[in-house]
């Protein structure tokens, strides 16, 4: 069962965040204010004040991720947000988690940048009487020391993907390159584990795995390195942790005069807009989603935590598969 927070300790760490002067605009209220009618009303004092320490921008992906958390921990939602983004460096991470719990914020929402080194940090803000929701990513730490989880099956995706290939490519020898995303972290971990497991016993044999840290950048340097050592003709399929790192790849690809999605197949994770426009164009084959919305339940979450009701420690959020065709019939309607 998780550690319940009283609403009480959450309200008096907004009130006392209040008095420090902590705001949306980043202005203190100073004696005067409150003496010339700045006094705090009945819906302020009801605001929540949740910090969000968000991985970076490292992703289309994660733009949308972080867009879907602004717009649910709004002012309108009854939410003060303090948002943080550690540009993929963990150790600046953890001092904005510290940061959040000095300031004394009502909650914390973590997508945390790799999954070890929080135990430390996730009980100070367990002794200080914050709940921590974890988003998106985890951790190794112990699960006592944080609410709630919410994301997706990362091996669920790399599963998923890995079936494809299996599907694609059948008994015929293939020779694949790994794009892998940043080093330590739960997605690129659990989607490695699920597409190994799923092609095993294939004909499908990787010669080459390295990090592109979930970037477009990344993917393309990496692919570049792999062109170079094995030729286009000795490389048969790409398996991107993002569509990102994939849409790079294919910049390598057609900088070497070969065509992505033909001379060399492409699946990816994530299934935003530019990922889902290169399937429907052909420059991919096959993409697993990874679904960035996950805003409105992290929020929810945040309220029962808060409140000091039982939540389920793990939270899923549906994942769909795209072909090309299928891509084709929703890109126009998706929100990411």
């Amino acid at each position: 069962m998780r550690k319940k927070f009283l609403s009480t300790i959450a309200f008096a760490g907004a009130a006392a965040l209040t008095m420090a002067g902590c705001s949306s605009d980043g202005e203190a209220e100073t004696p005067d204010d409150a003496a010339t009618g700045g006094t705090e009303t009945e819906e302020t004092s009801d605001m929540l004040t949740v910090g969000f320490a968000q991985t970076g921008a490292e992703s289309g992906w994660r733009s949308a991720n972080t867009e879907s958390m602004q717009e649910a921990f709004s002012e309108e939602n009854g939410f003060e947000l303090v948002f943080n983004a550690a540009d993929n460096d963990p150790a600046a991470q953890i001092s904005a988690v510290r940061n959040f719990i000095n300031q004394g914020v009502d909650a914390i929402v973590i997508a945390p940048v790799v999954e070890d080194g929080w135990d430390d940090v996730l009980q100070e803000a367990q002794d200080a009487g914050i709940p921590v929701i974890l988003e998106d990513r985890t951790v190794t730490a112990s699960p006592d020391l944080y609410a709630a989880w919410v994301g997706l099956d990362f091996k669920a995706e790399g599963v998923k993907a890995g079936e494809w290939a299996v599907e694609e490519f059948g008994d015929e020898p293939t020779n694949m390159v790994v794009l892998e995303g940043t080093t330590g972290s739960a997605p690129a971990n659990d989607r490695a584990e699920g597409f190994n497991e799923a092609i095993e016993g294939s004909s499908i044999e990787t010669i080459d795995s390295q990090t592109g840290d979930f970037t477009r950048d990344g993917g393309r340097s990496v692919m570049e390195g792999y062109i170079s050592n094995y030729g286009v003709d000795g490389i048969d399929l790409v398996y991107a942790h993002n569509d990102d790192m994939g849409l790079g790849a294919i910049e390598a690809i057609e900088a070497a005069g070969a065509v992505p999605g033909e001379d060399i197949k492409i699946v990816t994770i994530d299934a935003v807009k530019d990922g889902m426009q290169a399937l429907v164009d052909g420059k991919i084959n096959f993409i697993v989603e990874c679904n960035p919305m996950l805003g409105e339940k992290a929020a929810e979450l945040v309220r029962a935590a808060v409140n000091g009701d039982d939540l389920e420690p793990v939270n899923y959020v549906e994942d769909q598969s795209f072909t090309q065709e299928q891509a084709a019939e929703v890109i126009d309607s998706r929100a990411y």
